[in-house]
């Protein structure tokens, strides 16, 4: 068995008083995409910030690559692209990539080419002698996201690196994190999208209030939560299906997104019994489907709260 490209042993982060961490453990394996899950405020960032070195956990060890100690010594081998942006505003766009390829120990001339080549991909090459300060947010964030893969690291650590992108930046990006799991290397990303972590994961985790609350290949965790799951989708007034949908001898638990639903069948209930309850009602149905249990249902039922909901609350001054 390969070793683990992270390892989090027993990790607690406290702050002021407020457990952020709570003696989390988790192994990210060595190659494809590995997805922190949870809502905002749930540990995440913070989870990753003491992956990064950027904070020190209270209790517990972290080893990177088998080995423990401080992840700024394995720098060359990491890419990192934090929450916050962070670039030079006042810099070129191709000097600071040039720059940043430099702190990583490319030389210049090859920081170059490959910034131009990363340019090129992100569809910003025409923006390359202009000032980051003249850029968009996305487009900033896209400019960081290549600062992160010019050196082409064998991990690579994104913290919810598609927040505020079209979905066709969205797109790219995403398209690139696959190509960088499917060439062996390790992705580490963040997000409280489901859907993201499921279209793209191999493996989830999914923290709640700092602690672990689900953690294993996105089958076993679908395997594992059980129970006969039905899609719906409505196509009118949602009224008549809303009696129906609250026999608890047929519904267990209903994630509802008003045009749309998922739902658990309740113990002992067949689907068939559910579609002919539907009919009878006279319900408009566009579809009626018996499905995987998704990501985002697993987590409203183990965490008891929407991920993209109001986050949790956390201590003054400390991030997710």
């Amino acid at each position: 068995m390969s070793t683990p490209s992270v390892s989090v042993e027993s990790v607690t982060k406290r702050f002021a008083g407020h457990v952020a961490v709570s003696d989390l453990s988790l192994q990210v394996p060595s190659g494809g995409i590995y997805g922190l899950l949870g809502p905002n405020g749930a540990g995440k960032s913070t989870t990753i910030r003491l992956i990064m070195s950027i904070l020190q956990p209270d209790e517990g060890r972290i080893a990177l690559f088998g080995a423990s100690g401080n992840s700024r010594d394995l720098s060359a081998r990491i890419g990192y692209l934090p929450e916050e942006r962070g670039l030079y505003k006042k810099m070129k766009v191709l000097d600071h990539l040039v720059f940043l390829g430099e702190v990583k120990g490319i030389a210049r001339n090859d920081a170059r080419k490959r910034a131009l080549i990363w340019l090129e991909r992100l569809d910003i090459a025409g923006w390359a002698q202009k000032k980051v300060e003249d850029l968009s947010k996305g487009m900033q964030q896209k400019v960081q996201f290549a600062g992160a893969l010019l050196h082409e690291p064998e991990l690579v650590i994104l913290d919810e690196p598609f927040s505020g992108l079209d979905p066709i930046n969205a797109q790219t990006m995403k398209d690139i994190v696959v190509e960088i799991a499917a060439s062996g290397r390790t992705v580490l990303f963040s997000t409280h999208v489901m859907e993201q972590a499921e279209r793209m994961c191999d493996r989830v985790a999914i923290i709640a209030r700092g602690k672990l609350v689900v953690d294993g290949t996105v089958a076993q965790v679908k395997a594992d939560f059980g129970g006969r799951h039905v899609a719906l989708g409505f196509s009118h007034d949602r009224e008549r299906a809303n009696a129906v949908l609250a026999d608890p001898r047929l519904v267990a638990r209903l994630d509802d997104y008003g045009a749309s639903a998922e739902l658990k069948m309740a113990d002992g209930a067949d689907p068939e019994q559910l579609l002919a309850a539907l009919v009878s009602a006279g319900v408009g149905l566009r579809r009626f489907e018996v499905v995987e249990p998704s990501l985002h249902a697993i987590f409203v039922a183990k965490v008891g709260v929407d991920p993209d909901a109001t986050p949790l609350p956390a201590v003054a001054g400390v991030a997710a």
